[in-house]
């Protein structure tokens, strides 16, 4: 059963399998990787949350996704079209990830970024050093060549 949550014009709900192209155009025009999100979305479409328009025509504004490793996971590819940003439809898609991941058992969240490290403080991530990543993480895609080196690499413990 799918849900979804209003944030003004769009509305947020899990993504299906139908969904690949918007958030692949979507991380693409946001000049983030798309490596690995087909494998995620073809798998398990769900463990992505998309923010689709309202209105006619239905357009994939907003997404975020978890790459799953037992009981860790990488918050992957949040992106917010341009146009929509402002609006909390990136901190509303990370609570409901966190919430998601919570519900299914996984202890801690890990991401990369290149630009936002000032952004995710405010929803419960620090800043670590990359060499404490447990293995599990650091052999995902994300890790190992989507991102560069330089990435800042942060974690959220939860309960």
């Amino acid at each position: 059963m799918t849900t979804s949550t209003n944030i003004g014009a769009a509305s947020i709900r899990r993504a299906t399998r139908d969904d690949l192209p918007g958030i692949e155009r979507l991380l693409s025009s946001a000049d983030l990787t798309t490596a690995g999100v087909a494998d995620i979305v073809a798998a398990r479409p769900g463990d992505f949350f998309v923010a689709e328009m309202n209105a006619m025509p239905k357009q994939i504004v907003a997404a975020a996704g978890l790459e799953v490793r037992g009981t860790t996971a990488v918050l992957r590819s949040v992106a917010v079209d341009p146009e929509w940003r402002g609006r909390g439809m990136g901190h509303e898609l990370v609570r409901q990830i966190v919430c998601d991941a919570e519900s299914r058992g996984i202890h801690a969240l890990y991401l990369l970024t290149m630009t936002a490290e000032h952004y995710f403080p405010r929803l419960g991530f620090e800043r670590i050093d990359r060499s404490s990543v447990p293995n599990e993480i650091a052999e995902t895609a994300e890790f190992t060549s989507a991102c560069p080196a330089t990435a800042v690499a942060m974690k959220r413990a939860l309960p």
